[in-house]
């Protein structure tokens, strides 16, 4: 090996050295990022995590109040509301049960608040037993209601449960109403076809009738039950059911109960001075 050749492959060699070392240091230098990046994708799911812990304490706190609200087959949160309320309240129930509901499909099912009866001042317990002293409490002074119309099939008070077994309940409620000249009537499908309801409608004299809103419907159409001399109409609003299910909760009742009360022959008589028709949340 000569003198000059020994240096040049020593800084062959050295060259050589120096491009392995950087090649490590790249290699090394890389993985280093990745931490960086779990850190920031950890630091997302941390916040997903705390955001959807925080929804559920909000949905159980919600679900913690309307249980308070619903004790003993009664969701008391109903009977506070006066008719503003009542009025949006009924909206957004059919907002929530049909999403595709469009605007104009929800101001033809939407009742004035025009039409409630403000009753936020009965104190008692909207339980079944209190059904006859609310009635007494919010109809004029000296109304007998236990009388009827001559007329027969036309009530001065309709009372709309969610369910036939309910509305069963209410009949047997309201019997203190009852006298041969003013039969309760039964207004809704259980064990009871429409033919015998439009029959008993025709022979009887009736001053109250308790049913369910298809069927008061369906007899409204057959023209069996007249609304000329009504006066109230009553929402068993704060019942619930077993499965802590009202007339609002479900589509089936409340769409049906929406459709009665936004008849024309109704809603034209909502606030108005002669044969006013009133809407009682019990």
């Amino acid at each position: 090996m000569t003198e000059g050749g020994a240096p040049k492959g020593l800084s062959a060699q050295l060259d050589k050295k120096r491009k392995r070392q950087a090649e490590d240091s790249t290699k090394q230098d890389k993985p280093e990022a990745a931490p960086a990046a779990a850190s920031a994708a950890g630091g997302d799911d941390a916040n997903k995590k705390k955001r959807k812990k925080n929804k559920k304490n909000k949905n159980q706190s919600e679900q913690d109040v309307k249980t308070q609200d619903r004790k003993g087959g009664v969701d008391e949160s109903i009977g506070k509301m006066d008719g503003r309320l009542l009025a949006d309240y009924f909206a957004q129930r059919a907002q929530k049960l049909d999403k595709e509901l469009s605007a104009v499909e929800l101001g033809d099912l939407s009742v004035p608040d025009s039409a409630f009866v403000d009753t936020t001042s009965f104190s008692d317990s909207r339980s079944l037993d209190k059904l006859p002293d609310f009635l007494k409490m919010f109809s004029p002074k000296g109304a007998d209601l236990s009388k009827a119309s001559k007329n027969k099939g036309t009530p001065h008070t309709l009372v709309i449960s969610a369910a036939a077994l309910r509305a069963a309940d209410v009949v047997r409620a309201l019997r203190a109403f009852q006298t041969k000249e003013s039969i309760v009537g039964k207004l809704f499908a259980k064990h009871i076809k429409l033919e015998e309801a439009k029959q008993f409608l025709e022979r009887a004299r009736t001053g109250i009738g308790a049913g369910t809103p298809a069927r008061i419907s369906d007899l409204i159409e057959s023209g069996t039950l007249k609304l000329d001399e009504l006066e109230r109409i009553v929402i068993d609003g704060s019942h619930i059911d077993q499965k802590q299910r009202g007339i609002f909760d479900m589509k089936e009742t409340h769409f049906p109960l929406l459709k009665l009360l936004t008849r024309p022959e109704l809603r034209d008589r909502y606030g108005a001075a002669k044969s006013k028709v009133q809407i009682l949340m019990f």
